[in-house]
């Protein structure tokens, strides 16, 4: 039914935009599908999650997400099954450990000082983690991403070393460990995802 849907939406775009070659359009397609499809994954998503009695630290683990997952990027499950199965394990099962794991203070400290240096590393590296569907193709844009992706995870980080609620604060360290894994060259080559760089080349990155 979405495959459906982005595909006539896809048309009526190329309709109004002639200049829209076969390989715009299918990023356009797959873009408009991860849009769309994020509505019902989403109530899903909380559905669950309200089943399970953490709807709260579901919807809170995606407000404190979206910053940063947004600005670093990461792969793509191939599949509709397989997006909706990650995306309920990963925003279900972070408030789940951060509810039933106590971290010792000084532990807490350590782990986060940590965090941040892997994080800034992998930052430098991968992010903004773009795919082969939907390539990031201006150094503009890039570099934008990056600065966005430095900024919120060092003041998740910050927040989560301040705060006095162990849950929000482990919500914050597991959820931007695991959001960092997925930016990685590991993470793409298990899930056989592809940078956008890898198919279009470094020199399609355009300077505007």
């Amino acid at each position: 039914m979405i495959d459906k849907i982005c595909t006539f939406l896809t048309n009526r775009i190329r309709k109004e935009m002639p200049d829209i070659d076969d390989e715009r359009a299918e990023v356009i397609n797959y873009g408009l599908q991860n849009i769309i499809g994020e509505i019902p994954k989403t109530f899903l998503v909380l559905i669950i999650a309200y089943f399970l009695g953490i709807w709260k630290e579901t919807l809170l683990t995606f407000i404190l997400l979206i910053p940063y997952k947004n600005a670093s990027g990461g792969f793509h499950l191939k599949t509709h099954l397989g997006c909706i199965i990650g995306t309920t394990i990963f925003y279900c099962g972070i408030p789940v450990l951060a509810k039933l794991l106590i971290i010792n203070e000084i532990v807490k400290y350590i782990i986060i000082g940590a965090l941040w240096i892997f994080g800034m590393c992998m930052i430098r590296l991968y992010a903004p983690a773009d795919t082969e569907n939907v390539p990031i193709l201006t150094k503009k844009d890039r570099n934008r991403k990056r600065v966005i992706a430095f900024v919120t995870f060092s003041v998740g980080l910050v927040i989560a070393g301040i705060i006095n609620n162990s849950t929000i604060s482990n919500i914050i360290i597991f959820g931007y460990l695991l959001q960092t894994l997925m930016i990685t060259k590991l993470a793409y080559r298990l899930t056989n995802n592809k940078y956008g760089y890898e198919v279009y080349g470094d020199a399609s990155v355009q300077n505007v």
